[in-house]
């Protein structure tokens, strides 16, 4: 590896500043990152377990601070974690190649960050905790770009209020609702309610500075991450214990593969878009997923290939567009939530013409692996960036997996 050029850049191992769910020091809210949040949750024991399927990061140290700087060499604009990579010399003089992660490229977007940001040989300053096994590796709180201002993990360098909703039709030429075009989840960005109020959590972006100043209270997380109550039958016990001793390899969330139609359409930020005719709508998911819903069928095939996206039928119940699928592929609805191949899903999508909200009702039945349904509901809105399959590769240390481009 070459010396960077210029004066001997510095890593500095600092004290802690707070525990992993203390009060942020200032109005900073970032001590306490959306991977580590992620880690503890996993850890809620509830009747099937809670894990929205995002990789924890126990492996990174909360409860110590370091603070970095040194050259940019390059940058992976990626989901689940973007990742930073810089050189920085040490005490010892030895340069070593850091590489630091940050939030997914699609949040990133979203909140109007792009790789042309990173530009290589700037100076860059990163404090943020190290990982407890790799020497090279952190997550990052805050990070400065050259002489520009120092920018906080959720950082918004752009506007959502900005997107431009009053142009959109609310009906198409058929009269049917008109629910084309490019979809998003509400921004879940960290927000710590005064104390007593609860704990650091992921709030709507709409609702931070209200939560934070004790106007709102907590709410119980995301809709859609977390799979809702269900009971399981014996199979469907074992089904997820079985999920649970997975190699990470078979992890879909850790090999950047499709987890189901249900999680996939809200999770972690992700922006979908939905093309409309009269006979086919058709549903593209960020991590690449793709569903065809036949509008002028009535009844599923009888032999249908099992897929992840499943065979979907539609019709319209009044304004509300009902979904009928199965035909699925073996797999986990959410986490360790399993679903055998005779799962049942039928999702109602309603759009409220004042708020331009599309929410999607969910019931899902499986013979096998649930006792009763599973029932839940999501949101999303007109996306504040535009559709893209990004590319994903799991790059943490203790996961390295093959990616999608």
């Amino acid at each position: 590896m070459e010396l960077v050029e210029g004066p001997p850049q510095r890593v500095r191992q600092c004290s802690p500043r707070v525990g992993p769910f203390g009060t942020p020091r200032g109005t900073k809210m970032t001590r306490v990152t959306h991977a580590v949040l992620v880690a503890t949750l996993l850890t809620v024991p509830v009747l099937v377990q809670r894990a929205y399927a995002h990789h924890g990061a126990g492996l990174y140290d909360m409860r110590k601070n370091v603070e970095l700087e040194g050259k940019l060499t390059r940058v992976d604009f990626v989901n689940p974690h973007t990742y930073i990579y810089f050189d920085v010399v040490g005490s010892d003089g030895k340069v070593l190649a850091m590489k630091c992660e940050t939030r997914g490229a699609t949040v990133l977007r979203r909140s109007g960050w792009s790789p042309e940001m990173f530009v290589k040989g700037t100076t860059i300053k990163v404090a943020g905790h190290p990982h407890r096994e790799d020497p090279t590796a952190c997550t990052v709180d805050t990070m400065t770009l050259g002489n520009k201002p120092t920018l906080e993990r959720y950082q918004q360098l752009s506007d959502a209020k900005s997107v431009n909703r009053t142009n959109r039709p609310l009906r198409l030429a058929n009269g049917k609702p008109n629910l084309a075009g490019e979809w998003a989840q509400e921004q879940q960005v960290l927000a710590t309610p005064p104390p007593g109020r609860g704990r650091t959590g992921l709030v709507p972006i709409s609702q931070a500075d209200a939560i934070r100043a004790g106007k709102l209270p907590m709410p119980a997380g995301p809709a859609g991450w977390f799979p809702p109550p269900v009971k399981l039958t014996a199979a469907g016990q074992a089904a997820a214990e079985a999920l649970r001793k997975r190699p990470t390899s078979e992890n879909p969330r850790l090999s950047c593969q499709p987890t189901s139609i249900l999680f996939d359409w809200v999770f972690d930020g992700a922006i979908g878009r939905i093309t409309q005719s009269a006979n086919v709508i058709k549903m593209e998911y960020g991590v690449g997923l793709t569903r065809n819903v036949q509008m002028n069928m009535t009844a599923h095939p009888a032999n249908i290939k099992p897929s992840r996206a499943g065979h979907s039928i539609g019709r319209w119940d009044g304004d509300t567009l009902v979904v009928d699928t199965v035909g699925f592929l073996p797999g986990s609805l959410a986490g360790n939530l399993p679903h055998s191949s005779k799962l049942h899903v039928v999702e109602r999508f309603t759009l409220n013409p004042t708020t331009l909200e599309l929410t999607r009702d969910i019931v899902a039945e499986d013979p096998d692996y649930f006792v009763d349904k599973y029932v839940d509901h999501d949101s999303v809105l007109p996306a504040d960036a535009p559709f893209k399959v990004e590319a994903c590769k799991e790059l943490a240390p203790e996961y390295q997996q093959p990616g999608r481009k």
